[in-house]
C-alpha cells in the first residue's frame, strides 16, 4: 500500500517542496489548489469542467450539507462524490469556519456547538463525534476536525479558551476517526494548529496535534483580518513547528501573494472562494493582475483575458465579449469567467511545482508576483 504523502523534491533555497498524496479517489500532486464547492458544487462549473481544467481533489463544507440537503440524502445517495457526480477527490471542511463567521448563532461547550440554522432557524448540536460521523457518511477522502478559530483581534484569554476547547474536540474527533476505520472508512483525519496570534499558544497547540499523529495537519487561524506581515510572520512561525513528513494545508487563502508565501514555507495544500466569487462579480486573474471587465475600456477591446492563457475562454473569447455578458447579467459570464480564474489558479500551481523540481522556485515567485503586482491590473 502506497504511504499516505510522499515527499517527491525539495527545493534547497526555501522550504517548498512537492509531493503526492494518495487518497481513495485518486492521487494529488503538491503543492495543490482545491476549488471550494460548498453546497456539493463548484458555483457556476460542471464537475466536466473541472477534470477538464485538471483538479485531482476539490473542497465541500460539512455544516452545510449537514443542514440541506442532510444526512439522510446523503446517506441514501451513497456518497457525496456519487451525489455531485464528482470523481475525484473530496475534503471536507468541518463546520469549523462556520464557528468563525456565524458567531451571533452559535453557543460553544467541550461537547462542541449549538447553533441556529442560518436557513430556518432551527437549533442544532455538531460535536466533534456528529461532524466525523457526517464526514464518513459524505465518504470524505479528507476530513477536518471541529475546531474553534478566533479572529484577528482576539485577546490572549480568548485565545486559550478556544485552544483548550480545540485540542478538547481533536481528542474526541480522533476516537470517534478511529473507531469509522475500524468499520471500513477510507479517508483520513487533518488535526488543526490554532493558537491565534500568540506564538507561545501557536507551540502548544502544535505539540497537540503534533501528538495526536493524525495523517495531515491543518494551520488554522490564518487570513481572518489580520494585516499580511501578521500573516507572513505567523505562516512560517507555525510551519516550522510541524513534522516534515506530513502534508501541512492553509484553509481559505486564494490570492497569488499568499499562495507563492505558502508554497515557500512548505505548504502542501490550500483553497478558497476567490477565483469563483471574483468571476461572479467580472473579475478577472491575469498574469499582469486582476482585471474589472465591467471597465470601459474593455468595451472595443477584442483581446483575450490573458493572450498567454490557454484555456478554452481566452481561446474563444474576447474581453468585449465578456464585458457585455457582465453588462446584461448573463449568466455565461460567471460561467465563463469563473472556469479562467479557477484554470488561472490551477496554472499558477503547477508552475509552482515545476519551479520546485527545477531549484528555482524563489526566482519564479519574484517573476510571478513582480508580474502581477505591475501589470495592467495591478
Amino acid at each position: 500500500m502506497a504511504p499516505f504523502f510522499t515527499i517527491h523534491h525539495a527545493d534547497p533555497s526555501c522550504n517548498a517542496r512537492t509531493g503526492v498524496l494518495t487518497l481513495p479517489h485518486g492521487p494529488v500532486a503538491t503543492p495543490v489548489f482545491m476549488p471550494v464547492g460548498t453546497n456539493g458544487t463548484v458555483k457556476a462549473l460542471t464537475v466536466d469542467d473541472l477534470t477538464e481544467i485538471g483538479f485531482q481533489i476539490i473542497l465541500s463544507n460539512t455544516y452545510h450539507l449537514y443542514l440541506r440537503p442532510g444526512t439522510e440524502v446523503m446517506s441514501a445517495a451513497g456518497s457525496l462524490h456519487e451525489f455531485m457526480r464528482w470523481k475525484a477527490n473530496i475534503l471536507t471542511d468541518s463546520g469549523g469556519y462556520q464557528v468563525f463567521s456565524l458567531a451571533p448563532f452559535r453557543k460553544i461547550s467541550d461537547e462542541g456547538v449549538r447553533f441556529r440554522s442560518h436557513i430556518d432557524g432551527s437549533y442544532h448540536v455538531l460535536s466533534p463525534a456528529k461532524v466525523v460521523e457526517i464526514q464518513t457518511i459524505l465518504n470524505s477522502d479528507i476530513q477536518m476536525q471541529l475546531d474553534w478559530c478566533t479572529g484577528w483581534g482576539a485577546s490572549y484569554k480568548e485565545a486559550v479558551k478556544a485552544l483548550g476547547i480545540t485540542s478538547l474536540w481533536l481528542d474526541q474527533a480522533k476516537q470517534a476517526w478511529d473507531a469509522a476505520k475500524a468499520q471500513g472508512y477510507g479517508g483520513a483525519l487533518f488535526s488543526i494548529v490554532q493558537g491565534n496570534f500568540f506564538k507561545d499558544l501557536r507551540e502548544q497547540s502544535a505539540e497537540t496535534v503534533c501528538a495526536a499523529d493524525t495523517p495531515g495537519i491543518a494551520i488554522g487561524g490564518l487570513s481572518v483580518g489580520e494585516p499580511e506581515y501578521a500573516f507572513q510572520e505567523y505562516l512560517a512561525y507555525t510551519a516550522a513547528l510541524l513534522p516534515r513528513e506530513k502534508p501541512r494545508y492553509v484553509m481559505g487563502i486564494g490570492t497569488p501573494q499568499y499562495i507563492l508565501a505558502a508554497i515557500e514555507q512548505g505548504i502542501d495544500m490550500f483553497d478558497c472562494v476567490l477565483p469563483t466569487r471574483a468571476g461572479r462579480i467580472g473579475h478577472v486573474f491575469t498574469r499582469h493582475g486582476v482585471i474589472a471587465l465591467k471597465k470601459d475600456a474593455n468595451r472595443l477591446d477584442f483581446r483575450p483575458i490573458d493572450e498567454t492563457c490557454r484555456c478554452k475562454v481566452c481561446r474563444e473569447y474576447s474581453r468585449a465579449y465578456l464585458r457585455h455578458l457582465f453588462k446584461t447579467q448573463e449568466i455565461l459570464c460567471s460561467m465563463l469567467v469563473s472556469y479562467h480564474n479557477l484554470y488561472f489558479m490551477h496554472e499558477l500551481v503547477q508552475g509552482a511545482r515545476n519551479a520546485i523540481a527545477e531549484n528555482r522556485f524563489l526566482s519564479f515567485k519574484a517573476d510571478v508576483l513582480r508580474c502581477y503586482t505591475e501589470g495592467e491590473g495591478g
